[in-house]
């Protein structure tokens, strides 16, 4: 029995991927900040994200269809205010989306180490 493998260490990684698509999503956001009509993205909540992984079966026809979460991008819905060339982008909202991400991926590295830190301990292996 791999113990690595534990629903805790397997949601720590999922975190972590989604924390590192949103960080590059927000460099784009960035990157394109003069960019004339450029609508900034970001990634849905990782919540819905994580509750999309669990699949529903449809037993019947008359079933809805879930819609299932995805990693994906989309256009940010927060970004109201525009430039007079059409561009959404607020330097200043997504540098605090920035350090966000960037201190919930700290949390989350955290504890993954802290984590497999204890199953070396339990193993009687040194950090």
């Amino acid at each position: 029995m791999d113990l690595t493998r534990s629903p805790t260490i397997a949601l720590a990684e999922r975190r972590i991927a989604w924390l590192e698509e949103r960080q590059r999503v927000l460099a784009q956001n960035i990157a394109n900040a003069d960019t004339p009509g450029y609508q900034p993205r970001d990634l849905g909540d990782f919540s819905k994200n994580l509750a999309g992984a669990f699949s529903l079966t449809r037993t019947s026809g008359s079933h809805l269809a879930g819609s299932g979460g995805s990693a994906r991008a989309r256009p940010d819905r927060a970004a109201v205010d525009r430039t007079p060339n059409g561009n959404a982008v607020s330097l200043d909202r997504e540098a605090m989306k920035v350090a966000d991400t960037e201190t919930a991926h700290a949390l989350a590295t955290g504890l993954y180490r802290r984590w497999i830190g204890l199953f070396r301990t339990a193993l009687g292996r040194s950090q």
